[in-house]
């Protein structure tokens, strides 16, 4: 059995969407920074392939997408979880799970990259984390220079669904930091109600449902979450990996 592996949650900091692909797809520009707040996981091969999860709720079967990252290198494992990164909420849990996963089973494949994008467009960043550009469908990256900095992580407590809100894109449009955010709004009346009692500065990560405040310090951070009436996190900027 691996030790604790750490599978850290990511905030878009900006997010365009640009168009959409033939397939129907959309084409964003996001600037991604991993941060902090992270799901924790021990694996071991085993058989047949299972996953044990603690914490938040996330799927058991083959949804789950760290057991699908195990079952893409042909391998079947045993997966405890500790899930402390909320689902649905734009952070990226799921898709960190899957990349620890790949990092922890097979280091050196060269194709690496490749499997993680069939598994999901944010795999990818996940594999290095840090700071990036990602373009495409999200699997396209840039690396950027580490910045250090902190975040307050608000979340109402509810996931909202991604393919709704691009799909309510497509008739909204958007602006802004993010130009999801008016799309989930209109997807989610909850998500406008817990907006709108959020202080000036909030940012939505993703497509919802969380919300992030930037601080340069951690007493910022914990200043910014203080007195909101839902879960919240204080998280710090993590660098890239090496490799």
């Amino acid at each position: 059995m691996t030790g604790r592996l750490r599978a850290p949650a990511k905030l878009n900091l900006e997010l365009k969407v640009l168009g959409r692909f033939p397939d129907g797809s959309h084409r964003i520009e996001s600037v991604l920074q991993a941060v902090s707040l992270a799901d924790l996981l021990m694996v071991e091969k085993a058989e047949p392939p299972s996953i044990e999860v603690t914490g938040f709720e996330a799927p058991t079967d083959e949804a789950n997408l760290a057991l699908r990252a195990a079952a893409a290198l042909g391998q079947s494992v045993r997966i405890q979880l500790e899930k402390r990164i909320p689902p649905g909420a734009g952070l990226g849990g799921g898709s960190s799970d899957a990349a620890a996963v790949l990092r922890e089973l097979a280091p050196e494949r060269e194709d690496l990259a490749q499997v993680a994008a069939r598994l999901g467009a944010d795999v990818p960043f996940f594999l290095r984390g840090g700071r990036a550009i990602a373009g495409g469908r999200g699997e396209q990256l840039e690396p950027l220079p580490d910045e250090d900095g902190w975040y307050a992580i608000a979340w109402p407590g509810f996931e909202v669904s991604t393919g709704a809100v691009y799909r309510r894109f497509d008739e909204v449009g958007g602006g802004g930091r993010n130009h999801l955010l008016r799309a989930a709004l209109a997807v989610e009346p909850r998500l406008a109600e817990f907006a709108a009692g959020l202080d000036e500065g909030w940012v939505m990560t993703g497509s919802g449902s969380a919300f992030f405040k930037e601080a340069s310090t951690e007493e910022g951070a914990m200043k910014a979450a203080a007195g909101l009436a839902c879960w919240t996190a204080v998280a710090r900027a993590e660098p890239r990996l090496s490799g």
